[in-house]
């Protein structure tokens, strides 16, 4: 037995120790389509999650102490998951495929629309794609609704993750290509309500002319960075509160003009921004 294979089975003994036994073998029952060389068509190599479910299941079980609502309204086959926007790094994003992959019944991995610019950054592109997660093209997108994938968008886009303190909880504008092409592929939108990512990193400038020079989308100053350097760049162990809501259906033609399409955007805005009050009324605490 060589070394790599006396790592791989100390770190599945860790796993089964920490996480339990069920949370590998739920790993076997994720839907894929792989090639001969285990990859998807877009470069999804499903055998690498396990070597992540550890810390994945850290963060979301004892960092963030993720606690999830109405996660039955997420239908079976192709679905678009629209979720609020923020944090100044996507880990709303990373806790909501946790959640689907860590406690669904039947366990789904989540395809999440990246930002262009993040590939640009280096290894990111390569770990990004080998862990599922890909570029929010059109026909990206069209391709996995195709394959009856669940896809979470981000309409906000890098407005809503880099957004102010004092905007926090209010959501920036939607893009339409959610709704486009939920009408092409004929795919129900389930809501999503984040509580507390806007905590977990506090904006309270963003230092624009650094973040051209970096060729960031910004760079926040937070009460602790750049005060304490690299440290202060942890997000603050925040309570996450992740609601999921009923599945909206829309018809309609997907190449109408912005007028129409824009009313059944707000449609779902108003849904979330509605969640998302109703989330922070019951929210106790930031922490707890």
């Amino acid at each position: 037995m060589g070394v790599s294979d006396t790592l791989e089975r100390g770190l599945m003994r860790v796993t089964e120790r920490v996480a339990g036994t069920s949370i590998l073998a739920r790993l076997e029952k994720l839907p894929t389509r792989l090639n001969e060389f285990g990859y998807d068509p877009f470069g999804f190599r499903p055998d690498l999650v396990k070597y992540a479910i550890l810390p994945c299941y850290f963060f979301y079980k004892y960092y963030f102490r993720v606690e999830t609502h109405y996660m039955s309204n997420i239908p079976k086959g192709r679905v678009l998951l629209i979720s609020n926007h923020a944090g100044q790094v996507p880990i709303d994003g990373f806790l909501i495929g946790s959640s689907i992959l860590i406690e669904a019944e039947p366990p789904r991995f989540i395809r999440s629309m990246i930002e262009r610019w993040a590939p640009t950054l280096p290894y990111v592109s390569q770990f990004f794609t080998r862990f599922g997660q890909i570029v929010g093209t059109p026909e990206n997108c069209t391709r996995l609704l195709e394959n009856d994938e669940a896809i979470l968008v981000f309409p906000e886009g890098v407005k809503g993750v880099n957004k102010l303190f004092n905007q926090r909880y209010q959501l920036q504008e939607f893009g339409h290509g959610f709704m486009r092409l939920a009408l092409k592929s004929n795919a129900p939108i389930v809501p999503i309500a984040v509580v507390g990512s806007e905590e977990q990193a506090p904006s309270l400038h963003n230092f624009k002319p650094l973040a051209r020079l970096l060729g960031f989308p910004a760079f926040p100053i937070t009460p602790t960075f750049p005060l304490l350097g690299p440290l202060g760049a942890l997000p603050y162990p925040v309570k996450y509160r992740i609601y999921f809501g009923e599945s909206m259906r829309f018809s309609g033609d997907p190449d109408e003009d912005d007028t129409e399409i824009e009313k059944k955007v707000q449609a779902v805005k108003t849904t979330i921004q509605s969640m998302i009050y109703r989330g922070l009324k019951k929210r106790r605490h930031v922490f707890w």
